[in-house]
């Protein structure tokens, strides 16, 4: 049990955070917030398997990645939380400064980032601003998949910016993404 301990303190802690989809798996059971959502989210879900499932040349694991989603009746929800189905699904800047005023995201998602060494955000251009306009994240901290209109701000933070290709990631960030986790977990080992 004290190797296992010892092993799980020295992989970095990696946090994907997403938004919601229009496409539910199956609106009428509980799932998983993994399981819930499909669509655009498919690609997010594909960047966790990866991160999840990836190993250092030695075989050991990668990192410890964690995922969760914001959503539009819960607010912040971890991946392994079982949630049903709703109706409507936020796609704009009114819709999420609503979620924010009943569920607080923002802070309650920066308040979550402390114990990860990095943070990816695959959410929507506006919902993003939301978390620049806060400051609440650590300098350094984050991998941003987002609007060309964020690179100056990301940049003053040190986050890393990734310009978004694709429904929410794309292949080439995926990529970029895990090349930056690997280095990140070779320095920081």
């Amino acid at each position: 049990m004290g190797k296992l301990m010892t092993e799980m303190r020295r992989l970095n802690r990696i946090l994907i955070v997403t938004n919601d989809s229009t496409v539910f798996t199956n609106k009428n059971m509980l799932l998983s917030a993994f399981e819930m959502f499909g669509g655009r989210m498919t690609e997010v879900k594909k960047l966790v398997a990866r991160l999840d499932t990836a190993e250092k040349p030695d075989g050991r694991k990668l990192c410890d990645v964690s995922f969760g989603v914001i959503t539009t009746k819960y607010g912040f929800v971890p991946g392994n939380y079982m949630i049903s189905g709703y109706d409507k699904v936020a796609d704009c800047k009114e819709d999420y400064l609503d979620i924010q005023e009943r569920k607080q995201f923002v802070e309650q998602v920066s308040y979550l980032t402390q114990p990860f060494e990095k943070v990816i955000f695959c959410i929507p251009k506006d919902m993003f601003a939301m978390f620049l306009e806060a400051d609440l994240i650590e300098k350094g901290k984050v991998i941003a998949v987002t609007s060309p209109d964020f690179k100056e701000e990301c940049e003053k933070r040190g986050w890393t910016f990734l310009e978004r290709k694709g429904a929410r990631v794309g292949n080439e960030n995926a990529d970029e993404i895990e090349r930056l986790i690997r280095e990140f977990c070779t320095v920081s080992a």
